[in-house]
Order: C-alpha cells, then sequence, then structure tokens
C-alpha cells in the first residue's frame, strides 16, 4: 500500500501544470474579490469549479491514454466533411490563440506586481524582464523542466495561502455553510461565473492532452494519471479556496483591486513580513500563468495541425517564442488593448462551450474508446458539468459584446 502510494505522488506533473496554470493574477483577484465582496457564501461555486475541471480533464486524460493522439487530432478525425472540419479547427485555433497572446501582457504585469513590490522597481521594468525568463525557459526547457518549476510554483503558492488562511482563524462554521449551501446574493451572479470561469480554462484542455503523452506510457498508467489530476486540481481548489477565506476574513466589505491589501490586516499576524509573503504568492501565482498562456497556445496549435514531437518540437518552440514575446513588447509598454481583450472574452465564450461538448462527443464513441467511453454515470455528471460551462460561455459572449459596442 505504502509502495502504491509513493507511486501515486511520483506521478504526479500534468494535473500540476494545469493546477498552476488556472492560479493565476485572475483567479487570485477573483477569489480575493468573491471573500471581500460576499463572505464565505461564494464557496460552493469554487467547488463546482474544482469537480467540473476534473471531470473535464479527467475525460481528456482517458482520451490521450487510449487513442494516443491529441486533442485536436480526435477533433479532427470528428469532422468526415471537409469544410466542417476546417471551420472547427481553425476557429478553435484562431480563438484560443488571440485568448493567449491577449492575456499574456496582463499575466506578466500580474507577475510583476508582486516582484516589483519585493524589488521596488516599476511594474513596467519588472515584467519584460519576467517575460524574457519565460521566453528562455520555452526555448531551452523541456517537459520535465517544465513540470519541476510548476510544481514548485503549486508548493510555493500553497504553502502562503493556505498557512495564511488557518493563521487567521476563519470561521469554520461560516465556511461549511458557503460550501454545503449554494447560494447568490444580490449582486453576486457575475462574480459565480467568474469564479468558476476562470478555473476552466479552454486551453488546458490541450496542454493536459500534450503533457499527458510526455509523462506517461499508455492505459497502465490510466489510474496514476487519474490520481495525479484528482490530487492536483483539488489541491488547486484549496489553494483558490484559502484566498477566499482569507478575504472574506480580514477585508469584507472592501473594495478590492489586489490582492496586496490582504497583507495590512495580516501584519498582526506576520508583521512585517506580511505584504513579503503576499508579494511571494502572488509572484508564484503570476509566473505559473505566465507560464501557461504561451504553452497553452503551443499546444493547441500543434495538437490541432497535427504537428508531431510534442514540447520539443521546433515549430512548438516558434509559437512558444512568438506569444513570449508579444507579451514582452505589450507589457513593456504598459498597453493592455480594451477591444482585443473583449474580443478574446467573446471568443472564449463560444469555444469553452464548443471544445467542452466536442469532448463529451467524442469519449462517448465506443468504436474509438471501447470500454473506456463514459458510461451513463458519469454521462449524467459530464452533461451536468458541460450544461453548466455552456450557459457560463454564452454569458461571457453576451457581456463581451454589450461591452464591445459600448466602449
Amino acid at each position: 500500500m505504502l509502495g502504491g502510494f509513493k507511486k501515486i505522488l511520483k506521478s504526479l506533473g500534468p494535473g500540476m501544470i494545469i493546477t498552476a496554470s488556472f492560479i493565476g493574477p485572475g483567479t487570485v483577484t477573483t477569489m480575493t474579490q468573491g471573500g471581500a465582496g460576499f463572505g464565505y457564501s461564494l464557496l460552493w461555486a469554487v467547488v463546482f469549479s474544482i469537480i467540473a475541471t476534473i471531470v473535464l480533464q479527467e475525460m481528456i486524460i482517458r482520451l490521450s491514454l487510449v487513442t494516443r493522439e491529441g486533442l485536436g487530432e480526435a477533433i479532427q478525425e470528428l469532422f468526415a466533411h471537409k469544410i466542417g472540419k476546417f471551420i472547427i479547427v481553425w476557429f478553435t485555433l484562431i480563438a484560443v490563440t488571440i485568448g493567449c497572446a491577449a492575456y499574456i501582457s496582463g499575466d506578466l504585469i500580474g507577475t510583476s506586481l508582486g516582484a516589483s513590490y519585493l524589488l521596488h522597481l516599476p511594474e513596467h521594468l519588472v515584467a519584460p524582464v519576467i517575460g524574457i525568463i519565460i521566453l528562455l525557459i520555452g526555448l531551452f526547457g523541456n517537459y520535465r523542466f517544465l513540470e519541476k518549476i510548476m510544481l514548485v510554483l503549486m508548493v510555493i503558492m500553497g504553502l502562503i495561502f493556505i498557512i495564511t488562511m488557518v493563521a487567521i482563524q476563519p470561521d469554520v462554521m461560516g465556511i461549511l455553510q458557503g460550501v454545503f449551501v449554494p447560494s447568490i446574493p444580490d449582486g453576486s451572479i457575475f462574480t459565480v461565473i467568474a469564479l468558476i470561469g476562470t478555473t476552466v480554462v479552454p486551453y488546458n484542455f490541450f496542454i493536459h492532452s500534450t503533457a499527458v503523452h510526455e509523462r506517461f506510457k499508455d492505459l497502465t498508467d490510466l489510474k496514476f494519471a487519474r490520481w495525479d489530476t484528482i490530487i492536483s486540481i483539488a489541491i488547486g481548489g484549496v489553494i483558490s479556496a484559502a484566498i477566499l477565506i482569507s478575504a472574506a476574513t480580514l477585508i469584507k466589505g472592501e473594495e478590492v483591486t489586489s490582492v496586496i491589501q490582504l497583507a495590512g490586516p495580516l501584519k498582526p499576524v506576520f508583521g512585517d513580513f506580511a505584504p513579503i509573503i503576499i508579494s511571494i504568492g502572488l509572484f508564484a501565482a503570476g509566473l505559473s500563468s505566465a507560464i501557461a498562456s504561451p504553452t497553452g497556445a503551443a499546444a493547441t496549435i500543434s495538437s490541432l495541425l497535427g504537428w508531431k514531437g510534442g514540447m520539443r518540437s521546433k515549430k512548438y518552440k516558434a509559437v512558444f517564442v512568438v506569444i513570449i514575446i508579444i507579451g514582452i513588447i505589450t507589457s513593456a509598454l504598459g498597453f493592455e488593448p480594451l477591444q482585443v481583450l473583449l474580443i478574446a472574452q467573446a471568443l472564449n465564450g463560444i469555444i469553452l462551450p464548443l471544445v467542452a461538448i466536442l469532448i463529451l462527443i467524442i469519449i462517448n464513441k465506443t468504436k474509438l474508446m471501447g470500454k473506456y467511453a463514459n458510461t451513463w454515470q458519469l454521462n449524467i455528471i459530464s452533461f451536468i458539468v458541460v450544461l453548466v460551462v455552456t450557459f457560463l460561455g454564452l454569458y461571457s459572449l453576451i457581456d463581451a459584446v454589450k461591452n464591445i459596442f459600448a466602449a
């Protein structure tokens, strides 16, 4: 039994990359705003987002190990009609790539918030330097190196945010009520959507598929790949919940612009180290997400176009480099174009439900999946998740379109 547990721990990797990817500046800020604005009442949304992510990502690892193909190849094979295949493949490719390119500047600036506080340097100087470090990781690193970096960042985030939550002694009964008694307080619907939407990320489907091929051999590893997904994403859920709980306990009722605001109320607990601790946590969250954006674009394009070689491929590295260079330039200029971000949000609103529905269709093809196709019990859970994800995507699309015309 102890040997099996050790093997499960050693198998942790692809799931940790996914978790480190979705806990970025956006997630940290959204969780902080959720806690400050509505206390513990929205914790159920964090729990749902983790269940949804585990369900969707588990289907990805099953598909990847059964077919030994990426998600992109499976999507291509789903369409017999060339025009239909062309439209779906290229729309998905363009939408995900625009999203990654649009958000990379924000990821780098978010990372620099923590680093600039620690180094006492302007954000627009720190952000490009972080971008250059990520560029070197993409050029000279391999899968194992990426996995180790993401694991280290996960450990840092876990230690900082979970220890903070425990140290402030939150209201345990309030937490349990927030988890097990779902409620949507007045004015919280958009926050609920943001809490879930910041965790279920379309490009993570493609990153996970690529990472599974790099890490696991075949179906004999399916059990360990599943444990990797469940444990890693659950840890991510605990970290996200810890941020929300800390904000609900310390700064409820305050208007939030940055997670650094948690540092003030934490001074009685951590003294003068409070801002440093929070800054390190924010830096770790930002760096993991900033690495994930170009990785997501490269994994998506490689998979959809059938490029071989995985993360070692020159084409993969070329896409990674292009996306991170866009981030380096735009973050140096402090440039976050509102229209491009809104278009990216609108495209994401279409692509998230589209890819989720395609995954559900593919995983039910018994000719492809054999005995590893979804059971009726899994289909009920998967259908509920896809239905909610579709609602979130459409809501995000409508909101983005409204803002585009209002801008």
